[in-house]
């Protein structure tokens, strides 16, 4: 049983409806409460209240019958590993209560909010849970909302640029207001209706913030010698940067912070192990009243990466996905005929593509950003790659070969755009490089750049999947009969973003799109350059997100119309408007290959124990839409009645 004492008392369409209230997931009639058995003592002693007294007073009551899951029941703990310390963050993904979020087909429903609505996506009023509690039993109620708007992200020394990108329409920031305790309003001149799915996504844009346990750290709230002291003691510069330090929501290793995951962090400091146990004022239960997260804690283990599928076979993990990879399936089934108490489920892949190449349109050198810009050196480079050859080596033939689209589940999939520029066809990509002013090669084949150097292309990576770096050696051999060199440099994940955004990256290695599966909903903002994070185009997202302060602004016209496009759907009123603007979008990506996807589509081993119940055998494995695990509600898993 944990120690009560040391939790510190500190701590697929949408329904679009406008002007319409929108209801939390379940509106079953409110069941009798049944005491959490895991938080009784601490109840009888006095220490925590009473079930019907940790509650709101209109908790979201899950239809678990209705959505095909059983009824579970509380106990056990839930065994699972990530490879770095960093990554305990999963269990903010993973727990995935949000103010709105999805449910299992992907539909946007109320959730922390007892209820939302919206006016044309120009006026939003949120509704919070009456008696709503944060972990440590503190009211949660708009004046954290409050606190965030007023002295996070409108405080310059805390925030320097401001309230975040997805807040600002057309240059326009929100007029925010708070009318009473459980009542928040957004409103803009015009539409954002991309604000919703933002609060849903798989890291989320936090616009509350524990204010009754933030406040010590806030120069406008907190007594100037004590915050001082915490200050020196913090051994950091600033109150400004102890307050950062400490506002960690997403980070989730802080056991003082308090928090409205199902799941709150009870290990101090850095740890191997690191524990998490059920929140006590959670605002989910049953149709029974039983309270959410059946399982009472999870144990999270760090591990090297290279462990992850072994210790799953091993049986040393309840639920796994995070680390293991398609070359893992073998081992794992291996396992399961060897007695293991598991069973590997193969989830789709959500993302666009599973590995994909992205040349640096704005990488620093001159000469290279020239050659990277002639679309017909990137429509040669995805015409050199034999796709059948990875393919069948790699996922054995079990992946879909093709360029960089979205995937069969959304509506805008069109067989070309994934044939564009996909085939293996060396003499097309050598009569492409000619056309480019790189006919001349070197005496060992390889072509020369206009300024006389070798067409080396040095491709860095992350070096976390095997599968890139097999897919690359196959890619090596296969680019050398056009003429081009391939150079490998595996990086630290952190360290080859910070060279891509500072245009040292050449070209990079990673996923597709993290959407495969957009809706008319979706906004196709990734589609455009207003963002860093897309590979091909760093500095052009850099310029947009700090409206032309840094970074460059696009200057090839098939960018600037991904730009026009974007801000069509922005102000579209209807879908098919979206739809328009989604299709002429994926065909001219299609078209100018700005990322070279390789193959799509392989299955995603998911090792569930034997005895864990409510896991789908049968889901989708994405970041975003998604959350990985957290679509399908980890809060809803429970063991098997003797099993914990």
């Amino acid at each position: 049983m944990f120690d009560f004492p040391r939790l510190p008392k500190s701590i697929c369409a949408v329904l679009y409806v406008l002007a319409a209230m929108v209801v939390p997931f379940g509106t079953l009639a409110g069941p009798a409460l049944k005491e959490t058995a895991f938080w009784q003592a601490e109840v009888d002693a006095g220490n925590l209240p009473p079930i019907a007294e940790r509650l709101p007073s209109i908790p979201m009551i899950v239809d678990l019958a209705g959505k095909g899951r059983e009824l579970g029941h509380q106990g056990g703990t839930l065994k699972t590993m990530v490879s770095r310390s960093k990554d305990i963050r999963q269990m903010v993904v993973y727990g995935y209560a949000r103010l709105i979020g999805y449910d299992y087909d992907y539909t946007l429903m109320a959730d922390i909010l007892a209820s939302y609505e919206h006016d044309n996506f120009k006026s939003f009023t949120f509704h919070l849970r009456p008696g709503h509690r944060w972990s440590d039993g503190v009211p949660f109620t708009s004046a954290d909302f409050a606190y965030w708007w007023n002295d996070v992200a409108n405080n310059p020394e805390l925030t320097p640029t401001g309230p975040p990108d997805f807040l600002r329409v057309e240059g326009q920031l929100p007029r925010v207001a708070f009318p009473d305790e459980t009542t928040v309003t957004f409103d803009w001149d015009n539409p954002n209706p991309n604000f919703l799915q933002t609060l849903a996504q798989a890291r989320p844009p936090f616009i509350y913030r524990p204010a009754h346990f933030l406040k010590q750290f806030h120069k406008g709230y907190a007594d100037p010698a004590a915050l001082a002291v915490k200050v020196e003691d913090a051994r950091v510069k600033s109150w400004a940067a102890l307050h950062n330090k400490r506002d960690n929501m997403y980070k989730f290793d802080s056991h003082e912070l308090p928090t409205l995951q199902p799941w709150v962090n009870a290990s101090a400091g850095k740890k191997i192990r690191h524990r998490f146990v059920r929140n006590p004022y959670y605002h989910r239960i049953d149709a029974n009243g039983v309270q959410l997260p059946y399982i009472d804690a999870v144990e999270m283990e760090i591990v090297s990466g290279g462990l992850v599928a072994a210790k799953s076979n091993a049986g040393e993990a309840d639920l796994q996905s995070r680390g293991l990879d398609f070359r893992d399936i073998a081992i794992l089934r291996k396992g399961e005929a060897d007695g293991g108490n598991y069973r590997t489920y193969l989830w789709g892949n959500g993302t666009a593509s599973q590995i994909a190449i992205y040349p640096n349109l704005n990488y620093n050198d001159p000469a290279w950003r020239a050659v990277l810009r002639d679309v017909r050196v990137r429509r040669a480079l995805s015409l050199g790659i034999d796709r059948k050859s990875i393919n069948n080596a790699l996922y054995f033939r079990l992946a879909k070969p093709g360029a960089m689209t979205v995937l069969p589940a959304s509506p805008f999939f069109e067989q070309v755009n994934r044939d564009a520029w996909a085939a293996y066809d060396v003499d097309l990509a050598n009569t492409l490089l000619d056309e480019a002013g790189l006919d001349k090669r070197g005496r060992n084949g390889i072509r020369q750049l206009p300024d006389g150097r070798a067409m080396e292309l040095v491709i860095e990576t992350a070096g976390e999947r095997q599968e890139v770096e097999n897919a690359l050696q196959i890619i090596t051999d296969n680019w050398l009969g056009i003429g081009v060199k391939l150079v490998m440099r595996p990086l630290d994940r952190d360290i080859l973003r910070n060279r891509i955004y500072a245009g040292n990256s050449m070209v990079a290695v990673w996923f597709g799109w993290d959407n495969g599966l957009p809706q008319a909903y979706t906004s196709p903002d990734y589609l455009a350059p207003r963002y860093q994070e897309f590979f091909a185009w760093p500095k052009w997202g850099q310029y947009y997100q700090t409206n032309g302060e840094v970074g460059e602004a696009p200057d090839l016209p098939e960018a600037q119309r991904l730009m026009e496009l974007v801000l069509i759907w922005d102000r579209a009123s209807s879908d098919t408007e979206r739809e328009a603007v989604w299709r002429e979008m994926l065909k001219i990506h299609a078209d100018q290959v700005y990322g070279i996807g390789i193959l799509a589509e392989a299955p995603q081993p998911v090792v569930v124990n034997l005895n864990l119940r409510n896991v789908p055998k049968k889901a989708i494995w994405a970041w975003d839409p998604g959350a990985h695990f957290g679509i399908h509600r980890p809060d809803e898993f429970f063991f098997a009645e003797g099993a914990e």
